[in-house]
């Protein structure tokens, strides 16, 4: 899978309340990375809010994974139009959920949807989105007399030192952008005569 070098978050929990009509929506923004985190987060929220008419959601996960529920609203008046607001800032990795309290008043569909819409839209604005960028994990081992070439390469390629061990030889786990993998491998192998080894790892990571 092709996973994009940049993507839009929020990671920090976020509120926003209104009312229509004499119902009350509460419209929450969570981080979640896994549909596991996705679920523990809906058991949370719906513990709490025990008593409310409807708890419906709609997150977007980077794998492209995607859910929206209407919690028993009318077919496409609750969850899709929360995804849409997602989808409104381009955002990953984020589930929505509008708890609603109804009032007594019906709404109509449109008015409905707006309203689920509308309590989405709002508490992603109000929410702090932020960008990460897309890394690779490195690997760099060495004797101790060519740290300085690596040193030098990290720096020119933007690469992030995760850790470091001095021990029996040097070796630095590193975060770097795809972008600049092959040109750090190859900088590295020519300066120190293949004497550095590059080991490349499958994970990713995202860092804002």
């Amino acid at each position: 899978m092709n996973y994009p070098e940049e993507i839009i978050t929020v990671d920090n929990f976020s509120e926003f309340s209104t009312k229509e009509k004499d119902s009350s929506f509460i419209g929450q923004v969570y981080h979640c990375e896994t549909e596991k985190d996705v679920n523990e987060t809906l058991t949370s929220v719906k513990k709490k809010y025990y008593d409310a008419t409807h708890h419906c959601y709609a997150y977007r996960l980077l794998d492209q994974k995607f859910k929206y529920s209407d919690d028993g609203e009318p077919s496409g008046s609750a969850g899709l139009r929360i995804l849409n607001a997602i989808d409104q800032f381009k955002l990953f990795n984020v589930i929505v959920i509008v708890i609603r309290y109804y009032g007594g008043t019906k709404l109509g569909v449109g008015s409905l949807g707006k309203a689920y819409y509308n309590s989405a839209l709002k508490v992603l604005e109000n929410a702090e989105r932020i960008s990460k960028t897309l890394y690779k994990q490195i690997f760099f081992e060495s004797s101790f007399d060519n740290v300085s070439h690596i040193h030098k390469a990290i720096s020119n390629h933007q690469a992030i030192i995760v850790s470091s061990d001095y021990s029996e030889k040097a070796i630095f786990e590193c975060w770097i952008k795809p972008a600049y993998l092959n040109g750090i491998k190859s900088k590295l192998t020519d300066v120190s005569k293949g004497r550095i080894k590059v080991f490349v790892k499958e994970d990713l990571y995202y860092y804002k």
